[in-house]
């Protein structure tokens, strides 16, 4: 399990990143992304919760060891495909999202694979744009979300 080097964290907040190392620790994040995509966003459960949890690589973010945001990877080649990206409501704003993104660019090439894929919801395009990643096509409607897909070369 890596944790995101300091200079990466924003100041507001005292938080770690890594790779998820217990059950509890994965029940959490589970949870969080029902509160955010379920109950917030008004996903349907079958949506979320698409199978594809336990070909994954879970990171999480942890304030005084409590999951307060996660996100997945799955490594498929040498593309990964990131997901899931959920940050509890009191955890916003705090640079706990952009340590996410930078520990998957880690996790990535760690394990051999080159380019990330992902498909944003259009609101947090910004966050996406400002690490790096591009936008691939248009617009388009996924759980009733606008999304649009982008990708990131490393």
């Amino acid at each position: 399990m890596q944790a995101i080097p300091a200079g990466t964290r924003a100041p507001a907040a005292d938080f770690e990143v890594r790779e998820v190392s217990t059950r509890n620790e994965l029940e959490a994040a589970l949870k969080l992304r029902y509160e955010v995509f379920c109950v917030e966003q008004g996903v349907p459960r079958g949506d979320e919760r698409d199978g594809r949890d336990h070909d994954a690589l879970h990171l999480v973010a942890l304030v005084h060891g409590e999951v307060v945001a996660t996100c997945r990877l799955v490594f498929v080649g040498t593309v990964v495909q990131f997901s899931r990206l959920a940050v509890a409501r009191s955890a916003r704003r705090q640079g706990i999202a952009t340590a996410l993104l930078h520990l998957a660019d880690a996790e990535t090439l760690r394990r051999g694979a080159n380019r990330i894929v992902l498909h944003a919801q259009t609101y947090a395009r910004a966050l996406y744009e400002q690490a790096g990643y591009v936008a691939r096509g248009r617009e388009f409607v996924e759980a009733n979300i606008e999304h649009v897909a982008m990708e990131k070369l490393l």
